[in-house]
């Protein structure tokens, strides 16, 4: 695929490790990802978190909701998140993702990247509720913005892919154990995207 190389190196394009990762462009057309997008804005009672991060509380740089099945609780970076009821149009997108992925999903976190000052810092998504090999699929909505992923043991061995409106980004195997991911900032003027983390909260 052409847009995925490691970064910083000027070497031909490499393929997504298939056991890791898969991306699937166009899985929404451009079209009702847009209208998807602005719905998800207008209408979600967005959230900024507060963290705690080297030894004071911080914003998070984006705005945050979650949504899923009844019990489907989630904890991460010391804040535990009760997930609102499914909306019809997240129910909509969740078939959809679920028929292309074969895998079936409880919950979605979605993330507000209201510009390009809006960003997720390194991380990996291994809490203990998601299980030993989580599937999540990541759905993007709007302005394409750069995803990162590099090992945890080696940080020269990274790849890079720009995330699409309207595409689908798959997650799986030993991903959150041996690497990790971040949307970095950037200092082109973008514009909004909205983001649908789909995940299964083991209980």
């Amino acid at each position: 695929m052409d847009q995925l190389n490691l970064f910083g190196n000027s070497a031909p394009a490499l393929s997504l490790p298939p056991e890791l990762m898969e991306y699937h462009p166009d899985v929404f057309s451009a079209g009702e990802s847009i209208a998807l997008m602005q719905t998800f804005i207008d209408t979600m009672p967005w959230q900024q978190q507060v963290i705690p991060m080297y030894g004071r509380d911080v914003l998070t740089p984006r705005l945050t909701a979650w949504y899923g099945d009844p019990g489907s609780d989630y904890a991460f970076s010391g804040t535990k998140f009760n997930p609102m009821l499914w909306t019809d149009e997240l129910l909509h997108i969740k078939t959809i993702v679920e028929n292309h992925t074969k895998t079936t999903f409880n919950s979605v976190l979605l993330n507000y990247y209201r510009d390009g000052n809006d960003s997720v810092a390194w991380h990996s998504d291994d809490e203990y509720e998601l299980g030993i090999k989580p599937v999540i699929a990541s759905v993007s909505f709007g302005q394409q913005r750069r995803f990162d992923v590099r090992r945890k043991d080696n940080h020269q061995t990274r790849y890079s892919i720009d995330l699409e409106n309207g595409s689908l980004f798959l997650m799986k195997g030993d991903l959150q154990h041996n690497w990790e991911h971040r949307i970095p900032k950037s200092t082109q003027k973008l514009k909004s995207r909205v983001n649908l983390t789909f995940r299964t909260i083991c209980r």
